[in-house]
């Protein structure tokens, strides 16, 4: 394990000022919430704060288009930061829409960062490895690469009874050069920490030893814990944190990313819990005093359960599955076929020396890379790039109806 690593956080509070409308279980707001969790735990003192500049579930609303750069540019810039060995780590809750497609909005999905940071990635590695725990299939992102050996997409998510978006069954493999390199984990109703943990362990221990990349990204769609109100699965907090302290402690640069979550004050638990986990911090289960302490009542507890659910995901079942993948992680015969090219990086990061690493072609320009030392500014001039991070919320947000469970009243 690396001794120290250098985490890059990627924060706009733009991001969560947009309203999809009443009765839309996506809410941004949980973004806020979220950020302020984690200012409360003081887990921000910790990394680099960064604010980047770049149907009917996927509404038309105002500053669409700046929300959508919000949180793309966030992970463009998390996986050029990676690139340029800025850090070890970069997260950008924010991100992690998995369905858009190339042509397509789809399931409250716009653009695909995922995809764009991948591409970023492939610009400096041969391989990445991209892993899905959100509890809907990532099929944007198997879509765009399923003809590709670069990148191994591993989603482990809900199949069947007509769930959205209704793709990711284990015999979706990849085609041509990907064939193989799709790997789909179909899950059902009600799967716990204990089964999740142990069948993520195997699959992702396996593809990291077969497919060995040079880059992880992970998206940590908080639909798969108890009670989501769109997600059928019954994991913990801890269930869900335990796959990201296993993926960070394969101790290869990691871009993690936000996703599903509707049950706000659980999405925010979670990605703070994460946050401190990528950061090796201990975090006390009573929540300090922030701006939404008040979501947290009544035992202002940063950790939530499993529930009662029955899990129908036997274990013979689960043994299948990972019979299946592995069969299919042995048909894999080498490394992708990308040729080596003798290239000169940035001076600053390389001192000038020419390196070799693995491009399809010659490799695009990245984007502007800053020629001063960033760790010899003064942190907070840096955040006062926007004075505050606006916290302002839609009044709407807060409504009486059927069609929502996010009303905060007096007796919170």
């Amino acid at each position: 394990m690396r001794s120290k690593d250098k985490i890059a956080y990627f924060y706009d509070g733009d991001v969560g000022n947009v309203y999809f409308g009443p009765s839309h279980p996506m809410k941004p707001h949980r973004l806020c919430m979220t950020h302020h969790l984690v200012l409360s735990y003081e887990l921000h003192n910790k990394m680099e704060i960064y604010v980047d500049n770049l149907g009917e579930d996927c509404p038309v609303f105002e500053n669409l288009f700046e929300f959508c750069q919000i949180y793309a540019g966030g992970t463009i810039d998390a996986a050029r930061r990676l690139n340029n060995r800025l850090c070890d780590i970069a997260i950008n809750w924010a991100g992690g829409l998995h369905h858009a497609k190339k042509c397509e909005a789809s399931g409250f999905c716009y653009v695909n960062d995922l995809v764009l940071g991948i591409l970023e990635l492939l610009k400096h590695h041969a391989r990445v490895l991209y892993i899905d725990i959100d509890v809907h299939h990532g099929d944007g992102v198997e879509e765009a690469f399923y003809f590709t050996d670069r990148v191994m997409t591993v989603s482990f998510h809900k199949y069947g009874d007509m769930f959205f978006p209704g793709t990711g069954d284990l015999k979706d493999i990849g085609e041509r050069e990907g064939k193989f390199y799709a790997i789909n984990v179909p899950l059902k109703d009600g799967i716990d920490d204990t089964s999740f943990y142990r069948l993520f362990k195997l699959v992702i221990t396996k593809v990291f030893e077969t497919y060995q990349p040079g880059a992880i990204v992970l998206q940590c769609g908080a639909d798969s814990l108890a009670g989501d109100r769109l997600g059928c699965f019954n994991l913990s907090i801890d269930g869900h944190a335990a796959c990201v302290r296993l993926v960070k402690n394969l101790n290869l640069p990691l871009l993690v990313t936000g996703g599903g979550g509707y049950t706000k004050e659980d999405v925010a638990r979670c990605w703070t819990v994460e946050t401190g986990i990528l950061l090796d911090a201990e975090l006390p289960d009573e929540i300090p005093e922030n701006e939404y302490i008040k979501y947290f009542a009544p035992d202002y507890s940063l950790k939530i359960l499993s529930g009662p659910m029955e899990n129908f995901n036997s274990r013979s079942y689960l043994n299948s599955i990972r019979q299946q993948v592995h069969e299919n992680l042995r048909s894999i015969q080498h490394s992708p076929s990308v040729q080596l090219q003798e290239v000169s990086r940035t001076q600053e990061i390389f001192k000038s020396k020419l390196v070799l690493f693995p491009c399809m072609q010659e490799v695009p320009p990245d984007f502007y890379i800053p020629d001063f030392d960033e760790n010899e500014q003064n942190p907070d001039v840096r955040m006062n790039r926007r004075k505050k991070d606006k916290q302002i919320h839609n009044d709407a947000e807060y409504y009486a109806g059927d069609n929502d469970n996010d009303r905060i009243t007096d007796d919170a």
